[in-house]
């Protein structure tokens, strides 16, 4: 139920094949990813020849971002020749994209539809992570040659957790099944010593947990407004995908955050033959989603069903030191798992005091042919 695609070259990757865990999936490339400008839907260019027939810029603009494009393309963080002179731990987005003399439009294009930025924070923040992003989003489309950067498992997100509990079943782990109203409980210095459900205690040392189970250890950061609609047809203006994603830049709303469109089908074996699921969501600002959500909504086209829900995100505030709870941050509204990962590692060196080295090799996946 969670709308997230995978990046083709990011770290949620990197984990499945040094974990192994790509045995148990199999992965189908995502059919394209779209940006909404000025009203109308448009692809985001997956290669030169995109680039140059795309409506998104005019042809001198165009120029202008290719040769931008160029220099992330080349830029290296450990060779200084490719740097042209700027330190992009210091010198901001907004500077670096100011050299290359390119619109707001271009720019709203490259820091929402490629950096996937949520919100326009990043202009006045340094640039390597946005050269960073964009680099990613590169390699990952060059990765399967796909209309997108994103892969997607067979039968849905579902597959992750299945497969992981399949990994840690062969080293000896042990679940517990449907139990329900599961209970933190503590010594007197305040650590973990077990978890009860149904009058059973199950002991141990250490608790990872997601916010829902220890309320009293998390605090509210936001809260994301979510629309899950069930359709007989691929999204209009998307060149019939069956897989997509269409970025609703927060510029082209006017809103604070940006809108995101999720859109699988029967194709990934996530619904029956001829439907389709779409997810609208984004950082609520109102208490009314379905208003909220309209813009994306609206590009839906006939829905045969539609539901509304809005949920809180949290983040801890214990000191894992004390207590032994290791608590994972709420999934955000972005549309992969780049950020999630980065929560997950650091929760595992956390826990373990071991860094996991993530270089791997990446031609140990691959995604299904049709």
């Amino acid at each position: 139920m969670n709308p997230k695609f995978i990046m083709a070259n990011g770290n949620l990757v990197r984990v499945l094949i040094h974990t192994d865990v790509t045995k148990y999936l199999s992965f189908k490339a995502v059919d394209g990813s779209f940006v909404f400008n000025k009203g109308k839907v448009h692809k985001v260019p997956a290669n030169d020849m995109e680039a140059l027939k795309s409506p998104l810029m005019g042809l001198f603009e165009k120029r202008r971002a290719r040769k931008f494009f160029i220099y992330v393309q080349n830029y290296n963080e450990s060779d200084p020749k490719t740097h042209e002179g700027m330190d992009l731990t210091r010198v901001t987005t907004k500077e670096l994209i100011a050299k290359y003399g390119l619109d707001d439009n271009t720019i709203d294009f490259i820091g929402h539809a490629l950096a996937l930025h949520s919100d326009d924070r990043y202009l006045a923040e340094p640039a390597l992570d946005t050269v960073k992003r964009m680099k990613l989003y590169a390699e990952s489309l060059a990765r399967f040659q796909g209309g997108s950067p994103y892969i997607y498992p067979l039968y849905g997100l579902g597959e992750l957790p299945q497969a992981f509990a399949r990994l840690s079943a062969v080293y000896g782990g042990t679940y517990m099944l449907n139990k329900p109203e599961c209970k933190v409980e503590f010594d007197e210095e305040g650590k973990v010593v077990g978890v009860t459900s149904e009058g059973e205690t199950a002991k141990c040392k250490k608790v990872v947990c997601d916010p829902s189970y220890l309320p009293g250890k998390v605090r509210k950061v936001g809260r994301v407004a979510r629309a899950i609609a069930i359709m007989s047809h691929p999204i209009p203006s998307t060149d019939d995908s069956h897989s997509v994603q269409i970025i609703l830049p927060q510029k082209q709303l006017g809103r604070k955050s940006d809108m995101y469109l999720f859109c699988c089908s029967y194709t990934h074996n996530v619904a029956p033959k001829g439907k389709f699921i779409a997810f609208v969501s984004t950082e609520a600002e109102t208490d009314q989603p379905a208003i909220e959500l309209k813009p994306g909504i609206d590009l839906l086209g006939p829905v045969d069903e539609i539901f509304f829900d809005i949920y809180d995100r949290y983040e801890p505030v214990n000191e894992p030191t004390l207590d032994n709870c290791f608590v994972s941050t709420s999934y955000d509204a972005t549309t992969h798992f780049e950020s999630t990962v980065d929560d997950v590692l650091n929760m595992y060196t956390l826990i373990t005091g071991k860094v996991i080295d993530l270089s791997v090799d990446l031609s140990a996946a691959s995604a299904a042919e049709e």
